[in-house]
């Protein structure tokens, strides 16, 4: 019994050891490690970019390596590929925008930029138009030439100049229509003018886009008495 509680001191340094490494003469076996098996992911095809784009009958196609030019009866676009997709022009007249290499970068140029190729040939053709709504008292938009001068609250009136390619009309002085064949230039000046007077949530004034819905919020109740 006695030799029993004598060794327990060395069977701690025992368990110890086994921990630590080498210590007191004993060697402790190591443990092997668990590997990972990697696992090639392929990259699906984009839904959005695979689809063919139809070219007009009145729309030139230029196309020289990465680059590719449009030409239409609005104007002329030309945008630059990055080397993971490539841009075809087929025999129907077509074009099409391909995955260079498989690669998550490449599934995500792919849709994109078999978007904006569809973008520059409507623009060019068709065109694109952006209306936005100022509702507030007082409020109000005048044209002066090229330049769009806004009445929204604040002390002087803005003035906007309006970028080439863009034309801009204002309906019953409170309706502004924003159009050209660029579509991401007629975005970006859209934005501009309703950045001076964003819709605040209670009651709705400032500038908004036609099709754009304020969520409104409920005003401080009255204390009860």
């Amino acid at each position: 019994m006695a030799s029993s509680l004598t060794s327990s001191p060395f069977q701690t340094s025992n368990l110890r050891s086994a921990f630590l490494g080498e210590r007191k003469g004993f060697t402790v076996c190591s443990v092997p490690r668990v590997g990972f098996l990697k696992k090639t992911i392929e990259c699906k095809e984009s839904r959005i970019g695979k689809q063919p784009i139809e070219v007009p009958s009145n729309v030139t196609i230029t196309l020289e390596g990465q680059a590719l030019a449009v030409k239409g009866p609005l104007g002329q676009l030309s945008l630059t590929y990055p080397r993971e997709v490539l841009v075809q022009k087929e025999d129907s007249g077509t074009l099409r925008v391909r995955k260079a290499v498989e690669t998550r970068r490449a599934n995500q140029m792919h849709g994109l930029f078999r978007t904006l190729t569809d973008n520059m040939v409507v623009g060019v053709s068709k065109g694109f138009e952006k209306r936005l709504q100022l509702v507030g008292v007082g409020y109000r938009a005048t044209l002066e030439g090229k330049i769009l001068v806004l009445s929204l609250g604040f002390s002087h009136p803005v003035r906007m100049d309006i970028p080439d390619g863009i034309q801009v009309k204002v309906e019953e002085n409170t309706r502004i229509v924003v159009s050209g064949y660029d579509k991401s230039a007629i975005g970006q000046f859209a934005a501009s003018i309703r950045k001076w007077r964003p819709p605040e949530p209670y009651k709705g004034k400032g500038v908004k886009y036609a099709d754009e819905i304020i969520r409104r919020k409920e005003g401080k109740a009255g204390k009860k008495k």
